[in-house]
Order: structure tokens, then C-alpha cells, then sequence
């Protein structure tokens, strides 16, 4: 077999996204400006919500999401034991307290049926990770928050008219997504993606929050908040300061400073022209991978089917009855062999941040479970077919090779 250095997941550039950063650079702006507004209008469009605000990272999304929400101490957020540390990381940096949920058995997702439990008259919200870029069962984290909605005591004017605990989308993996004909962004209360360079539509860093508009709130006083909040406060951007003789402003707040650029806006511009090729493309090497395997002892996910179609954004793989130093094994032989491979994710009550916290894995079975066997395969838009068959092929010489063929 040919040999092949295959990275685990380089961003998708092109000649057109060179142009346009060029012309950013050239144009006189550089920091938020007219490419970041359209850059938010275009998403807002492509998932159908009203309004989109573009910041430089989905931690930043997701932690101004919570300020926006009044949500800080003395309040809970219930949140996956299996997921990156961002999804909870915020929790804490606002002064609430994480209440984490296991996976339900053989799954990736949180165990529905014990949401209700967890449910207390502190809880502010619920944040669902839409995994490898699939979407939540929102239908029961929605059902689970109606059967508790006596329990709830609202903090602030959007808590009033939410009228129940909120539902957030961790969707750094999802955009692009699709349940029931709905595109991710417009199912949970907010969702907050991810354009880091790892993603499928990347700005090198960058995020983005968007939400479904609300009774007796206004979308724009919605907008203002995060834009305060990322700006210092301050109640005038660059773009508004640069208007004749309009240098003064106010500050609200001494709140944070994480705004995307216009060079980040240029990047995401032109991959959101490409995405839905890009998107396609994913999914025909998904396709690959699950004829290749569906004879091996694996368990894969379920992509496409008539009622959801992913982003393709990670090929999660379960090798079964393999230990976690197995797994480990095969991901050096895979490397070996020219293919980099990954794991997502250590469960976070293996960490030491949250073991500091008071978070046991022995408390999360299930999560561990799914780890241990747990191997995700390259899967990004430029692969080619070459390169997939290569993948599949150093794939079962590496099972065959500790014995799980």
C-alpha cells in the first residue's frame, strides 16, 4: 500500500478566501465591521433565525449567552459529563454551579430520562451538545423542562418571557445541521457554534450566537446586550465611532472583549459560499466509512436518515470489547501507519479541574463506557477518495493487528 501522511483535520482553504482577506486587509478595516455584519446576516439567513451576533470563539458565545440570561450564583446548569470542557467551563466562570448528566446507556447523548431528576428550583438551564454534529433529542429536553416548569423562578426580563428553564445549544460541531426540516440554530432557545480551524466552516477562530426570537423582547435589545458585552461595555463599536464628529461614547459595564474581526469575517464569507459542497462531500466519505465497517465489530453513528442529517463533522467509531489501552494502542498503530486519529471526548469527571470540583467518574458509568473504545477517524472536505480508502484500509489492518477482526 502506497504510503500517505494523512493529518487528522486541516482546514479547508481555498484561492477565494485568500482573495477575500487580502481585500479586508487593503479596504482601511480590519476589526468589527461591514464583513462581520454581513457575515452575521448571512448566517442568520442560512438557519432561519432573526438575528446572529459573530464573536471570536464559542466560549464566548455560550458564557455571554448565560450573562445574557442573568444566569451567575446560586443558580444550576445541568450540562453532559461527555463533552469538551467549554460546555461547562463557562458555567463557572459566571459564578454558577455545573450539574453534570451522564450519557444514557450506549449513547453518546444525555440520559433523557433522568433529565427531570436533576431538575431543581435553581435550575437556569439546560445546555445540550449537539456531538460530532448531530443533533440533540430536543423534543425530550423540551418535554423534560414543561414536566418541571412549576420549579421554575425567572431572574430577568428574557428568563420572564423564555416563561422556562432556557435550552442552549452547544453546536460548535452542528452548523450546518438539520432535524425535521429545521436547521440547527433555530430548535434550542440559543445555539452557539463554532468556527474554529478545526470546523467544517472555519474564520481560523471565531463563534457565533444566534436565537429564537421571543414574545415582548425585541431581537435588536437581544443584539445590544452581546454587543456590550463583548465590547467592554462600551455603547459605540469602531464602526460607529468612525462616523463624522461621533467619537463619544458610554461604558454600561466592565464587561469582556471577544468580537470578531472583519479578516475573521472574510474567511467565514467565502466558506459559507462553499459549505454546502463542502457539507456534501462529507457525507459521501461518511457513506464510505459506514459500507467499509458495517461488517467489522464496531458501532458508528447514525448520520443521515429521513429525519436528520448532520453536519459530518467527526466519524466517531466504538471498537467493541476493546480496553481503553487498546483503544490507545490502535490509535499508535494507526499513526504508524500514516493515519492521525483522535479521541473525543475524556469524559469531564476524568479531569483534574473538575475532580477538583468534586465530580467522581465512578458517578458517570455510561460516559466512561463510550470512552474507552471510543476512535474518530479524519473526516474533513479534503480528503480525497484516495485518501478515504487509504483511512479504511489502515483502519482494519490495525483491528486485524490486536485481534478485534
Amino acid at each position: 500500500m502506497k504510503e500517505k501522511n494523512i493529518p487528522f483535520s486541516p482546514p479547508d482553504m481555498s484561492i477565494l478566501e485568500t482573495e477575500e482577506v487580502k481585500k479586508a486587509l487593503l479596504s482601511g478595516w480590519i476589526t468589527t465591521g461591514p464583513r462581520t455584519k454581513e457575515f452575521e446576516k448571512r448566517i442568520s439567513e442560512y438557519v432561519g433565525t432573526n438575528k446572529t451576533v459573530c464573536l471570536n470563539s464559542a466560549t464566548a458565545a455560550m458564557e455571554l449567552t448565560l450573562h445574557v440570561l442573568g444566569i451567575g450564583p446560586g443558580d444550576e446548569v445541568i450540562v453532559p459529563a461527555y463533552t469538551y470542557t467549554a460546555s461547562c467551563s463557562v458555567i463557572c466562570h459566571v459564578g454558577a454551579t455545573p450539574v453534570m448528566i451522564d450519557c444514557a446507556k450506549d449513547s453518546f447523548e444525555m440520559d433523557y430520562d433522568h433529565l427531570s431528576n436533576l431538575i431543581t428550583e435553581k435550575t437556569k438551564a439546560i445546555i445540550a451538545v449537539d456531538l460530532a454534529g448531530i443533533i440533540c433529542d430536543y423534543k425530550k429536553i423540551y418535554q423534560a423542562v414543561e414536566e418541571k416548569k412549576s420549579f421554575f423562578r425567572p431572574d430577568n426580563d428574557i428568563q420572564k418571557a423564555i416563561g422556562r428553564i432556557t435550552v442552549m445549544a452547544d453546536c460548535a460541531h452542528g452548523f450546518g445541521a438539520s432535524q425535521n426540516g429545521i436547521m440547527a440554530g433555530a430548535i434550542a432557545d440559543f445555539t452557539c457554534y463554532s468556527f474554529h480551524a478545526v470546523k467544517n466552516l472555519t474564520t481560523a477562530e471565531g463563534g457565533a450566537v444566534t436565537w429564537k426570537s421571543m414574545n415582548d423582547i425585541d431581537d435588536e435589545d437581544i443584539y445590544r446586550q452581546y454587543q456590550l458585552l463583548s465590547l467592554h461595555g462600551q455603547t459605540k463599536d469602531a464602526l460607529h465611532k468612525n462616523k463624522l464628529g461621533a467619537w463619544e461614547y458610554d461604558i454600561i459595564s466592565p464587561a469582556f472583549k471577544c468580537n470578531m474581526t472583519d479578516i475573521m469575517a472574510a474567511i467565514g464569507l467565502v466558506q459559507l459560499d462553499r459549505y454546502e459542497d463542502m457539507l456534501a462531500w462529507r457525507h459521501k466519505i461518511i457513506s464510505r466509512y459506514d459500507g467499509a465497517f458495517k461488517d467489522l465489530p464496531v458501532k458508528i453513528l447514525n448520520h443521515h436518515d429521513q429525519n436528520h442529517m448532520s453536519s459530518g463533522h467527526l466519524y466517531f467509531v466504538r471498537v467493541n470489547n476493546v480496553t481503553e489501552e487498546t483503544r490507545n494502542k490502535i490509535i499508535i498503530k494507526m499513526a504508524e501507519k500514516g493515519v492521525a486519529c483522535n479521541v473525543h471526548y475524556k469524559p469531564l469527571p476524568m479531569m483534574t479541574a473538575y475532580m477538583n470540583l468534586g465530580f467522581n467518574s465512578k458517578d458517570y458509568p455510561n460516559a466512561y463506557h463510550q470512552y474507552q473504545n471510543q476512535i474518530t477517524l479524519p473526516l474533513y472536505s479534503k480528503l480525497t477518495e484516495d485518501d478515504v480508502d487509504f483511512i479504511i484500509n489502515c483502519f482494519k489492518e490495525s483491528l486485524e493487528e490486536y485481534g478485534c477482526c
